[in-house]
């Protein structure tokens, strides 16, 4: 679909992947970019710079997808919607009934009112837990459906809706299986990409950074940049019924990762190992960004080590803003 002049919708446009996709869409000619969210995990201080730009607008009546009447009035003149929000994979965990009412009847909400307010395109944001522990590697976007946890029947569910809803009602869609996403802006909520900032919460204590268990379990990492990009690249396109991973088809270990980590912080502490967590819920996770490169266009074009440099450099410009996310999950000082 054709950006210029047009009005596009947010739904947990201030997340992590959200914010940053309206960092990109605010470099298009678009109309007007609306962002629809109830700020329980997203923060107004992701959307600090974009709302600089008078195109973007929080809509104030309300941002929650199970409140049908307000959401509708959000899509009202939307040409496309970018659909991110979601209950995280371990408050599914905890809350399944939640993760249920929120992230499939949401999910159907947003569907729904995209039918009813004639919306061109829907961006859905699913995920690779869909995919569980890796059967085969890279895993394609035909790899089975191997996942065991709320979060991923969630992910399932809707991206089964969604191809009902293309069918039954003409909706037009395209959805986005980010692989382990991290970046600046991100939080501690995270079931995997949290090892992160508590590495380096280690790191910047004196200590050594920890992992779970011994280190062998592999995943892609993605640049949060690089999915704001993926959303933008999936909105432009024209395909549609299809689901792509966002990746960069690379396989990175957690220990090949600390290391890392005490590279870019010159820390010379050894890694520690500790018992592997029961929250860890698959071990291996590498997708293959072939489809996605070929179909919408989309290839990652920032490598991990950047990536961390980056992350590294907003959490020194943020420290009050790291402080917040650290303090919101219980974590002490």
């Amino acid at each position: 679909m054709e950006l210029i002049g047009k009005k596009l919708v947010l739904v947990g446009g201030a997340g992590l992947i959200g914010s940053h996709t309206v960092d990109h869409l605010i470099k298009e000619d678009v109309k007007e970019i609306v962002i629809y969210d109830n700020f329980v995990r997203g923060r107004v201080e992701n959307l600090h710079e974009a709302m600089k730009d008078p195109r973007v607008k929080i809509f104030d009546a309300g941002g929650d997808v199970l409140q049908t009447d307000i959401l509708e009035a959000a899509l009202d003149g939307a040409d496309g919607v970018f659909h991110l929000a979601a209950l995280w994979l371990l408050q599914c965990h905890e809350f399944p009934r939640s993760a249920f009412d929120v992230n499939v009847r949401g999910t159907f909400n947003v569907m729904e009112a995209c039918v009813k307010k004639g919306v061109k395109r829907l961006v859905y944001s699913s995920s690779a837990s869909v995919y569980g522990d890796a059967v085969e590697e890279p895993m394609t976007e035909d790899h089975p459906f191997n996942n065991q946890n709320f979060y991923g029947a969630t992910k399932i569910c809707g991206e089964a809706m969604l191809r009902s809803f293309h069918h039954r009602y003409g909706l037009n869609y395209v959805g986005l299986r980010y692989m382990n996403v991290y970046g600046p802006r991100q939080d501690y909520h995270g079931a995997y990409i949290a090892v992160i900032m508590k590495m380096l919460d280690a790191i910047d204590r004196g200590d050594s950074p920890t992992i779970m268990g011994d280190g062998s379990e592999a995943f892609d990492f993605v640049a949060v940049e690089n999915c704001g990009l993926a959303n933008v690249c999936a909105m432009k396109a024209d395909t549609k019924d299809r689901f792509y991973n966002v990746g960069t088809g690379k396989r990175t270990s957690l220990k090949e990762l600390a290391e890392m980590l005490l590279v870019l912080t010159d820390c010379k502490k050894p890694i520690t190992y500790a018992p592997r967590s029961q929250a860890t819920l698959v071990r291996n996770r590498i997708g293959s960004a072939k489809r996605a490169s070929a179909e919408i266009g989309f290839t990652a074009n920032i490598d991990l080590m950047n990536g961390l440099k980056q992350l590294i450099e907003w959490r020194a410009g943020h420290k009050a803003e790291v402080e917040q996310r650290r303090r919101a999950v219980g974590l002490a000082v």
